[in-house]
């Protein structure tokens, strides 16, 4: 009687397999061998960085740093833009590791305001950068994105301005004449003989513009440019505007139809590529960054190509728009946030840095004293001899203001929902004058924000407009 507990307790414990007893003991293991050999942090700050071709940039400016300032010494690390925006989350939420100084792509940075004041994990650098007389060396307009309820949690990195980029030879071997484009009419108008040229079934062999309804870039490139986009300026959304419902029914009558102008050439891809090598697309929205790309990818196109500004959607409109951004940031949990904000001065702040990095990525830096610098004035091969750095720092000043929100991916994926539903429409209907388009478009886009308005007021934080 008295042995009973005991053997209570052997048949419990033959109850479990080996296999329970071997993973009970390696955790045990495990958990004490952590206590014992406690991994002591990296020395060091750590910067986090999402681009490749910044971080090689950054690399050698960080290793002087590093010989100069050994007690304020950085790590750099590269992180997929998923994983870091998934890591900062953690960090900012839950406590996790973070680094000491980050650089965020705006598509992340919107989910990073998703919640109260209090819950964002970064710094508001609008009074630190004032005070220094900093504020006042940036681009306005780049500072947008970064920007939310009146504070400032990042320096912009770039301004990413948006050009047209045409097949000059083939342009100018049909003797049409470019400054006689100022809107988008015009560019229809104006570039039409080079679509006379018809393949044995009566196709043209050239379109005229790289656009398509699933061209997610694309499409809100133009939308900015219109003034239209997902939300307005106090961040209030904005899908259903009448902007947005006329740009919709002019890139869908561009793209079907008789009278289609359009191809699908996308971007740093083979077939794309190919496209715009052999003349089929005449003409591209380029960003600065993509620009960069196109001198490393597709080489055999230096010397045929050349930029102008955007055609406007009407006379006296915007030439520009804007694509993509990134800035650096301080996480509030920075084990040293005056040698965090001195290392982010002693990059952006950098003109050696500014000149190697639009070398190498042609992106145009957003402190403006340095576009006085000699290498934005150079003749620029790939472009036709064109000094392709003032003819993007020419429309810097006119990028379209941006406001960041956890919607707008989101925001943005609904949008072009609705392009493709209105082309759809189109072709079902055999309607393809962007006027005839235009209730359709509207009737999209108000499908498309209830959508999104639906999904916002889940969130505690959001007001959407109803």
């Amino acid at each position: 009687m008295r042995n009973r507990p005991l053997v209570r307790i052997h048949r419990s414990c033959r109850a479990y397999s080996v296999g329970i007893w071997v993973l009970l003991f390696v955790a045990v293991l495990s958990s004490a061998l952590m206590v014992v050999f406690r991994v002591a942090p990296p020395a060091g700050l750590s910067f986090w960085a999402f681009a490749r071709n910044h971080l090689e940039a950054y690399n050698p400016m960080v290793a002087e740093w590093n010989r100069k300032h050994p007690e304020m010494a950085f790590r750099t690390s590269l992180i997929v833009p998923a994983a870091l925006q998934r890591r900062l989350l953690s960090g900012f939420l839950s406590g996790t590791p973070v680094p000491d100084v980050v650089e965020i792509e705006r598509s992340i940075v919107g989910s990073v305001f998703g919640g109260p004041e209090e819950d964002i994990g970064l710094i508001d650098l609008g009074p630190l950068l004032a005070a220094e007389g900093i504020l006042e060396q940036l681009n306005p307009p780049s500072l947008s994105p970064w920007t939310h309820q009146g504070k400032l949690y990042g320096v912009p990195h770039d301004v990413h301005p948006v050009l047209l980029a045409y097949r000059a030879d083939l342009v100018e071997a049909a003797g049409i004449d470019v400054n006689r484009i100022a809107t988008w009419q015009d560019f229809a108008r104006e570039m039409a003989p080079l679509m006379a040229d018809r393949d044995s079934q009566g196709r043209p062999r050239r379109y005229l513009l790289n656009i398509w309804e699933t061209n997610r870039s694309g499409i809100e490139a133009l939308l900015r440019q219109a003034g239209g986009g997902t939300f307005d300026a106090d961040g209030r959304l904005a899908i259903n505007s009448e902007i947005n419902a006329r740009v919709l029914a002019t890139i869908v009558s561009w793209t079907t139809g008789p009278d289609r102008i359009a191809v699908d050439a996308p971007e740093m891809t083979a077939s794309g590529n190919q496209l715009r090598l052999d003349g089929t697309v005449i003409a591209c929205l380029l960003p600065d960054w993509l620009a960069g790309i196109w001198k490393s990818d597709i080489p055999d196109l230096a010397g045929k190509i050349k930029l102008m500004p955007l055609p406007a959607w009407e006379p006296g409109g915007r030439r520009t728009s804007v694509s993509g951004g990134s800035m650096i940031g301080i996480p509030k949990r920075s084990r040293d946030p005056a040698a965090a904000l001195a290392f982010i001065k002693y990059l952006y702040l950098n003109p050696q840095l500014a000149e190697l990095v639009f070398r190498t990525t042609n992106i145009i830096p957003a402190v403006r004293s340095f576009w006085d610098l000699p290498v934005f004035s150079e003749p620029d091969p790939f472009f036709s001899g064109q000094p392709a750095g003032q003819l993007f720092i020419a429309q810097a000043g006119d990028v379209p203001l941006r406001v960041s929100t956890a919607f707008d991916e989101f925001a943005l994926s609904e949008v072009v929902n609705a392009t493709q539903a209105l082309k759809n429409f189109a072709n079902r209907t055999g309607t393809y004058d962007a006027e005839d388009l235009l209730p359709e478009a509207q009737r999209q886009l108000a499908r498309a924000h209830s959508v999104v308005a639906g999904q916002m007021a889940r969130n505690v934080f959001s007001r959407p407009d109803s």
